[in-house]
């Protein structure tokens, strides 16, 4: 075939090359609902509090549409979905794919907050096994990791309408640590490790001041000075305790461990 043909022949074929490459992500495919369609459905499911089948469609809307209209809140909107259902792994995971790829998103406040928001729930779950005297590990790492997402969110964006609540939550997870903290060192004063429970008391009065275990970390301080034989370093220990809270010293006058956590109204 001479070369002048096969030009001609491309000529005629390259309309049909363009208009199937440029349908878009948006465009109506064959092997499914469009990307309207999906977004909708999702929304539907969402409102309804049908969580499992929300994440499900959003899954479908951004897998076979990653770069339409509709992927970015997909992205976010399934996070919401994954909180809501208990799945704080797949949340987490959720949002930091959206965070790293829509950073200008102008509801990128919202992201860091849901991800404070996740991990603060997790923490919650630390709190009922303190109560009876157990501390979880997993969960303190989580009440760590939301002090530090709504830190995050707080820094960049000051004047976002969650500030307010990531504030009073990061009160409340201060506290948490500071009582975990108190929590072990009262197990390694049972267990006759005074040096560590010292260490452990200390670590709160120098990291959560403020926070209402700091009162305990002091008692404890005083004994384990005691029991190592240091009576002038108690002595010291006490006073400082007394003079600072002398209003919290007698058990009437003690809240709740709740009360005493709890920073809101």
């Amino acid at each position: 075939m001479r070369p002048s043909s096969i030009a001609a022949i491309l000529v005629l074929l390259l309309p049909l090359f363009v208009l199937t490459g440029c349908g878009g992500d948006d465009a109506i495919r064959d092997d499914g609902p469009d990307a309207e369609t999906l977004y909708e459905e999702a929304r539907g499911a969402l409102a309804a509090k049908s969580y499992d089948e929300a994440i499900s469609l959003y899954r479908a809307l951004t897998v076979r549409f990653p770069f339409g209209r509709h992927a970015e809140q997909a992205l976010l909107d399934m996070a919401f979905a994954q909180h809501k259902a208990r799945r704080p792994e797949q949340a987490i995971s959720t949002l930091d794919r959206f965070l790293r790829t829509y950073p200008t998103h102008p509801n990128v406040d919202y992201a860091w907050y849901l991800k404070g928001l996740t991990n603060y729930e997790q923490t919650m779950g630390f709190l009922r096994e303190m109560f009876p005297g157990t501390a979880a590990d997993r969960d303190q790492q989580a009440a760590g990791q939301a002090f530090r997402d709504f830190q995050e969110l707080i820094r960049r964006f000051p004047e976002s309408r969650y500030v307010a609540d990531a504030r009073q939550r990061m009160v409340f997870l201060r506290n948490i640590m500071a009582e975990y903290e108190v929590t072990v060192a009262r197990y390694y004063q049972r267990r006759g490790a005074q040096v560590a429970a010292l260490n452990r008391s200390r670590y709160v009065i120098e990291n959560y001041p403020g926070a209402p275990a700091t009162v305990d970390a002091l008692d404890i301080m005083a004994r384990a000075y005691e029991r190592m034989n240091m009576p002038d370093l108690a002595a010291d220990t006490r006073r400082v305790l007394e003079y600072n809270y002398a209003d919290r010293m007698t058990d009437d006058e003690r809240k709740s461990l709740l009360d005493r956590l709890w920073p809101f109204d």
